[in-house]
């Protein structure tokens, strides 16, 4: 695992590990061209010698002695050296008992090859070996452009690892020093300059500046960070010089945690992937037994010649090579992980992704998932003669040095609001119940009912408003002068992103749901607000697994969403469990996809991803089998009749072309768009 202990958030010998993983399919990438280049050199003139080339174009060059030992000699050389790649993963493949496409390649080139040579010294005057020179450079080219499409892809955890700086700046007895970020401790105080990237996850103690976190988390807006704020190292300080105190290194580390994953993802095999590998297998057997049949029937039985009959049969095996069925999956499944990645969605497995375009049910947690966790001013109600602004300025005054959620949540209101707050004297908390205080010379209560009843006030018109008011929130009263002033109406704040999330997965036709152990007139008003299908109020930490097996007992595919400790054994229930934003480190762990942002709109970002990784697949399966289902039967023989003979090159121009594509078409999912919009 990335960041392999305490004390370096990436090693040195990790980051080349993962550069390494990019750099073996570039030196493979390198030796396929390599190689391209050197038969195709040596093919040219072996079309030029070859008599049916030479007739196809209407010329015939003089024979001179020795020409067809010398193509025999290129052709020597082609087939050992373009060649030999194929025969090494053969004899792997037989090794292990499998029968893959380096079976079938290398099956198809040495009997071709192995046949015009005996043509050759035995003067039986037929050959082709322009068609197995051909065939070998159509194979290393559709080897090449595969490795460099594989290449491509697996840039993400390049992208991750080159994020962190080799080098920070390190205040050590007042003095900056700058030290290999490897050497970090827990503690250690760092001083990131305006420009540079943040070295490693830690918490601003001094400074203000904005920080561009789309590279980790997706965002595209850049964070304020101001002291006690958190920063996540590999992001980019904007125009502030920040001092920092280093809080986590090595495997902990945000950075190191996503390679982590994603490097687990890519690695992972989803059930289609096993369903292709086993298709591709039971290709192989079939094509080698056609190949068998094919130079039975049109030798043995029809009576053609045997080169005819042996061409046809190099051809099955040829175009019937398994190279599109093995690149269908994978190369879908590195993608969308580093796709994922790059906008904040960590999957954690191939099967997760596959799970989620299945999902019919999603359930938010509520509190700090679909709302912000945290009190805010949803009603206000001037009574006696007052404004609303009159009334929060004098209620934010009494509150103002609280530390309260209700107090917070009402100088909050007030600030945003910018009213100015009077002058407060003589404070005077009264607990579990509100303040008095006396505001411009007049005394004010703010409080429960319970508190403005003990002092005589009525109540009656200010209990009247809230009882025509929304349901679900709490009230808190504003006195003076011995009268009821204000209703003033609480509740824990939705998050604005709710809505469009809300929305967006309605409109995929997903059914969306919501758990809270908060009463049931709170449940129903979060849930009023936000559209929801249906929700489930009351409920205890240990119960929400059960509503999610209930929902699965009714034939629902569910998507647990949560950030908390009581959220693990609901997320582990799920089909699909999603961890979102900062969620608890059990949270994380219990979770298949883990969401880096806070942000319940990331969810439809994938499903989205899901529903087009689902998609890719199946277009892959259905090109990499239809190819087979049509050429096949051409290159056995049937199209003989109207006189239809596909060639071993041209089989071999197919198979490379029908690998080529889906790859191409697993590539189209760079331009899909996930990240929700601003």
């Amino acid at each position: 695992m990335p960041g392999g202990g305490p004390g370096h958030p990436i090693t040195e010998h990790e980051r080349h590990e993962i550069e390494a993983a990019g750099g073996d399919h570039g030196r493979m990438e390198q030796e396929f061209r390599r190689r391209m280049l050197v038969v195709a050199g040596l093919t040219i003139p072996v079309l030029i010698l070859s008599p049916s080339i030479q007739g196809f174009f209407g010329v015939q060059l003089p024979p001179f002695p020795g020409d067809r030992f010398l193509l025999l000699a290129l052709a020597t050389v082609i087939v050992l050296y373009g060649g030999w790649p194929f025969y090494v993963g053969a004899r792997q493949a037989l090794r292990e008992r499998r029968a893959d496409m380096n079976v079938l390649v290398s099956l198809a080139v040495l009997s071709g090859y192995l046949f015009s040579a005996g043509s050759v010294l035995f003067a039986v005057g037929v050959d082709f070996f322009w068609e197995i020179s051909t065939l070998v450079l159509v194979l290393l080219f559709g080897h090449y452009l595969e490795m460099r499409a594989v290449r491509t892809t697996g840039g993400a955890l390049r992208e991750l690892a080159s994020l962190i700086p080799p080098s920070a700046n390190l205040l050590r007895d007042g003095q900056v020093v700058q030290v290999p970020t490897a050497e970090l401790q827990v503690g250690d105080r760092l001083l990131v300059r305006p420009g540079e990237r943040v070295p490693v996850d830690g918490r601003v103690v001094e400074g203000q500046s904005s920080v561009n976190e789309a590279m980790i988390t997706g965002e595209s807006r850049p964070v304020p960070k101001d002291p006690g704020d958190e920063v996540i190292g590999g992001t980019i300080n904007g125009e502030g010089a920040l001092r920092i105190e280093v809080t986590k290194t090595g495997a902990e580390t945000a950075l190191a945690q996503i390679i982590a994953m994603v490097e687990r993802a890519q690695a992972s095999r989803p059930p289609t992937q096993r369903l292709a590998d086993q298709a591709a297998q039971y290709l192989t057997l079939t094509a080698i037994l056609l190949s068998v049949g094919t130079f039975i029937f049109w030798w043995l039985v029809s009576g053609q010649p045997l080169v005819f009959a042996v061409t046809l049969a190099i051809t099955v095996v040829v175009i019937a090579c398994p190279h599109a069925l093995g690149l269908a999956i994978p190369t879908v499944t590195t993608i969308s992980t580093g796709l994922a990645a790059r906008n904040g969605m960590l999957i954690r497995s191939a099967e997760a992704i596959e799970r989620a375009r299945r999902l019919d049910t999603v359930v938010f947690d509520k509190t700090g998932t679909l709302t912000r966790g945290e009190y805010g001013v949803t009603d206000l109600v001037p009574l006696g003669g007052w404004t609303a602004e009159q009334a929060l300025s004098t209620a934010a005054a009494v509150e103002v040095n609280s530390e309260h959620p209700v107090a917070r949540a009402i100088v909050a209101a007030a600030r945003e609001q910018g009213l100015t707050l009077p002058e407060v004297q003589r404070f005077e908390a009264v607990p579990g119940q509100g303040a008095r205080a006396t505001v411009a010379g007049e005394e004010v209560i703010l409080g429960s009912r319970a508190l403005l009843r003990s002092a005589g006030i009525d109540l009656s018109e200010a209990e009247q408003a809230v009882r025509t008011g929304a349901r679900g929130r709490s009230w808190v009263y504003l006195a003076t002068g011995g009268q009821a002033r204000a209703a003033i109406g609480l509740a824990d704040i939705i998050r604005a992103e709710s809505y469009p999330a809300v929305a967006d997965l309605k409109a995929l036709g997903l059914e969306v749901a919501m758990l809270t152990g908060d009463s049931e007139d709170v449940a129903a008003y979060a849930a009023g607000e936000l559209g929801l299908d249906t929700w489930f109020a009351e409920v205890l930490p240990g119960e929400k697994a059960d509503r999610i097996r209930e929902l699965q007992q009714k034939g629902r595919r569910v998507a647990m969403v949560g950030d908390g400790i009581n959220d693990a054994p609901a997320l582990v229930q799920s089909d699909v469990g999603v961890a979102i934003g900062a969620g608890t480190y059990v949270a994380i762990e219990s979770a298949q996809v883990v969401l880096v942002r806070n942000d319940p709109r990331d969810v439809v970002g994938l499903i989205r991803l899901s529903r087009a990784v689902g998609a890719k697949m199946r277009q892959n399966l259905f090109w990499a089998t239809a190819y087979n289902v049509v050429a096949l039967p051409l290159a056995a023989g049937v199209g003989v009749p109207a006189g239809i003979v596909l060639a071993p090159q041209w089989g071999a121009l197919a198979m490379a072309a029908s690998s080529i594509i889906v790859v191409i078409n697993a590539l189209t999912l760079r331009w899909l768009r996930l990240a929700p919009s601003a």
